[in-house]
């Protein structure tokens, strides 16, 4: 264009928290025109921009072909240098009008307007605004939009933005158009647009104060019948955050749209919700009970952005945490009120040590708050996702209910339509819930998982817990202040199991300190972090008997599954690492845990399950895969022969008939599937036909692909025909289809590589497709003993397909990066074969800095 100056794009950059420094203009007003075609886009944006500081007024553009810049209706010479145009603009107030051309079919980043299924759709979170048109592309300038779009009435007879419609009409040549205003202030990220042939789900949900409010699903027509579980999902969201936190919704439209090709699991923009349709899309034959719970929790999570990330939101990308981390802690509130709590809480303890704590203990470690990045969207993590929240449930233990509730009321009060930190969502806590919280910030500051060491010892009629806390080094902090970390925690005795008084919230905020129990006469067994009330590792002395009393006698149901937890893990590292190991001791709480018929199945269920072979690498100091493997599957052989009884009995109590949602017939399931994987790991003669026959008999995705698990990790004559089977029946739905390739990813033979390489060359698989990328390469990569083969041909193949994914989509194979991160715990042979895939990831020729600062960082 011959109004713009170009310079040569300036090279990555590391963006610093402490530079943060308010914008110098601002936009209040935002009107863009679309005249939207799949290889063909333009885009036209009037911006109304005032002065806030003295700089000049800075667009952020992604590369695409921009046609005009002008200023008050006259052409303008703009500096183009590394994707941002600069304008240097006399005066206090202007109009800015760009024009741009984009080309979303070829737009396979998957950020900014692109083509998938037939749609255009768009995602902005976090920098994607300035891949659509020119603009000060920051969460901190906040705009209202008026949206016009034009296109091809056959090819796109479905025209939505944030926002209300405002407007629309036919036009010549089978062309149509449709405006949207959306009234309420946001950050460009929030921005949604969508365009294609689509049906609704309808229906509408009336607010606490009268309100109607019009409700769409939309998706392809074929695919209706299968969002009603989504929509119900979503009314009993607003329904309960009315009733827990006093938030109503403030549109009078709310439209979901559900995206084939989405790098995200879903986004928030204001009144225009878009999905990956693996949330959104569920019935019994193709979707497993954990998927209706994804579901409900992440339409519940989108839902509740509307108070917690849209009408308040981040100051900068450094303060990601402030929405996500208080939303994830919503929606796991939302999805315990909705289903068991205990199994719910275990789950979250159980995703949260997968995912981040591995990740606080490597070369990617980072605080909640993070200080640096070169790639924003690399800080999409579990630490600030799932610790976040975690640190949002510490307050709210500190604080409880009542205090919580008006530190959250005074947070919303206080900051609506404005973007603003995760000091100030501290400071509303404090103020509303009358607690000091000075310490606390370091959680925010401070990366790592603090270890407790916590030791009984008896004084006198006195028992006295010591606590002692460490936060170790990680890149950039060596040293580290103590963190205040609440801790409930509560006393057994050790010959009845009778609990001693009253659970007892203590917060440490010392590096040590002593509590002391009086008027008790015996040592006693302690139960502690009970509720998983921190994110901490807990070290203790509790023998093997101790922990088996509590887990036939803590009332507290995490407490009670942790201690069978950690008397599993205890005896798994014991095997390994002395060649041997007494497995009586788990035979017999666990056949306690079957036998007690107090307990519900689906705390059973995942209570019996041993810790997985990851969780027990993290408790080495060096991981050997193998000798984990062996020593893990030889405790699932004793415990399945020895109590082949009770696996029979839980197997055939626990058959179900009918479909239903309930918890009770969701443990049952579980709880079926779990016992036929024993009964397959104790060699029973007729498991491989009870496997096939639930296959073939299934009435549910749940109880088919928990049959398919089994059969898939072992060397039954029936596992080729049930894979042939399932993907005969499955091959045309996407979604089912990555459940195929990942339960064979996950398997646990010994020549899970080379089925894996074979599942790559499958004519079905592609990267083009985030879904499809994660359901083999990902999951791969989460196979511990697959993975780390001893010949490195697990490391080739996942750094092969990072570099061939991140010629496609950089985003989504950043993400596969963090497994090759921990190499220096795999021992010297290991370490080397994973360094030298680092090694030439790095040395690719133009590669993103998405991966390149994953991979250079885990080589650091």
């Amino acid at each position: 264009m011959a109004d713009v100056q170009t310079t040569a794009a300036a090279a990555p950059q590391v963006i610093h928290r402490e530079d943060y420094r308010a914008p110098d203009w601002r936009v209040p007003e935002v009107a863009l025109d679309f005249d939207l075609g799949p290889a063909r886009t333009v885009v036209k944006a009037r911006l109304e921009v005032e002065r806030a500081g003295p700089g000049p007024l800075l667009l952020d553009h992604g590369g695409q072909e921009i046609v005009s810049v002008q200023v008050d209706g006259a052409p303008f010479d703009a500096r183009n240098e590394g994707k941002r145009l600069t304008l240097d603009l006399p005066g206090d107030a202007h109009v800015i009008e760009t024009e741009c051309v984009l080309a979303p079919e070829t737009n396979t980043e998957l950020m900014g307007l692109y083509a998938s299924g037939g749609m255009l759709c768009t995602q902005c979170e976090a920098e994607g605004f300035r891949r659509i048109t020119p603009f000060p592309d920051r969460p901190d300038v906040l705009s209202r939009y008026s949206v016009k779009m034009t296109a091809d009435k056959a090819r796109f007879p479905v025209l939505l933005a944030n926002g209300d419609r405002v407007g629309g009409g036919d036009l010549e040549g089978g062309r149509h158009w449709a405006e949207w205003r959306d009234p309420f202030f946001k950050p460009c990220y929030l921005f949604a647009l969508v365009a294609g042939d689509l049906k609704a789900n309808r229906d509408s949900f009336t607010t606490a104060s009268g309100r109607k409010v019009e409700l769409g699903i939309w998706v392809r027509e074929a695919d209706l019948p299968r969002t009603n579980h989504a929509m119900q999902a979503l009314k009993g969201s607003m329904a309960w955050d009315e009733r827990v936190y006093g938030r109503e919704y403030d549109l009078d439209v709310f439209n979901i749209v559900a995206v084939a090709d989405f790098n995200f699991g879903a986004m928030e923009n204001k009144g225009l919700n878009i999905f990956n349709s693996r949330y959104i899309l569920a019935d019994p034959e193709t979707a497993t009970d954990a998927d209706y719970d994804a579901i409900a929790a992440v339409v519940a999570h989108e839902y509740f952005h509307n108070w917690s990330g849209n009408r308040v939101t981040c100051r900068d990308w450094f303060q990601l945490s402030l929405k996500e981390g208080f939303t994830v802690f919503r929606d796991q509130q939302f999805s315990a009120d909705h289903g068991s709590p205990a199994v719910e809480r275990i789950n979250q303890v159980r995703n949260l040590r997968a995912a981040q704590f591995q990740e606080d203990a490597g070369p990617l470690a980072h605080p909640v708050r993070p200080d640096s990045y070169m790639e924003i969207s690399n800080f999409y993590t579990a630490t600030v996702y799932n610790k976040g929240a975690e640190l949002i449930r510490m307050m709210a233990t500190m604080l409880g209910p009542d205090r919580f509730r008006r530190g959250s009321d005074l947070y919303f009060e206080r900051h609506d339509g404005q973007a603003v930190t995760c000091d100030d969502f501290v400071k509303a806590m404090e103020d509303g819930g009358g607690i000091d919280l000075s310490l606390f910030r370091r959680w925010y500051s401070q990366a790592g998982t603090p270890k407790v060491k916590a030791t009984v010892r008896q004084d006198g009629s006195d028992a006295v817990v010591s606590l002692e806390q460490s936060v170790p080094p990680t890149p950039g902090q060596p040293e580290k202040k103590p963190m205040p970390i609440p801790l409930r925690m509560a006393l057994f005795d050790t010959a009845t199991g009778a609990p001693i008084g009253e659970e007892r919230l203590v917060v440490l905020e010392d590096a040590a300190a002593d509590m002391r129990f009086e008027g008790v006469g015996e040592r006693p067994v302690l139960s502690v972090n009970r509720g998983f009330s921190a994110p901490i590792i807990v070290e203790s002395d509790r023998s093997a008997a101790e922990l088996a009393l509590l887990s036939a006698h803590d009332n507290d149901p995490f407490a009670r599954y942790e201690a069978l937890q950690q008397l599993m893990l205890d005896t798994l590292i014991a095997g390994v690492e002395g060649g041997s190991a007494d497995f009586a001791p788990v035979v017999d709480a666990v056949r306690l845990t079957l036998e007690n018929g107090a307990l519900d199945k689906a705390f059973v269920a995942e209570a019996v399950l041993p810790p997985s072979e990851a969780f027990v690498g993290d408790r080495m100091s060096v991981v050997d895969p193998e000798a984990i493997h062996r020593v893990r599957e030889a405790l699932r052989a004793e415990l399945g022969r020895t109590l082949e009884r009770q696996w029979r009995a839980a197997y055939l109590g626990s058959a179900s008939n009918r479909f239903e949602l309930t918890p009770e017939a969701k443990g049952a399931r579980r709880l079926r599937s779990i016992a036929l994987g024993f009964l397959m790991a104790g060699g029973a003669a007729d498991a491989p036909a009870l496997a096939f026959e639930q296959f073939q008999g299934a009435t549910n995705m749940t109880d088919r692909q928990g049959a398919l698990t089994v059969l898939v990790s072992s060397n039954a004559p029936q596992r080729e025909d049930a894979l042939a089977a399932f993907y005969d029946r499955f091959k045309g739905d996407a979604l089912v289809l990555d459940k195929w390739f990942t339960t064979q990813a996950l398997s646990s033979r010994a020549d899970v590589l080379e089925q894996v390489l074979a599942l790559a060359a499958h004519p079905d698989f592609t990267l083009t497709n985030p879904n499809r990328a994660r359901s083999l390469v990902g999951a791969f990569s989460a196979n511990q003993r697959g993975f780390h083969s001893g010949d490195g041909g697990g490391y080739r193949f996942l750094a092969d397909n990072i570099l061939a994914l991140d010629a496609i989509n950089p985003q989504t194979a950043a993400k596969f990066v963090a497994p090759l991160g921990r190499w220096r715990r795999f021992g010297e042979a290991r370490g080397a074969l994973i360094r030298a895939e680092l090694e030439r990831i790095v040395a690719k020729p133009g590669l993103s800095k998405d991966v390149f600062e994953q991979a250079s960082k885990s080589l650091a």
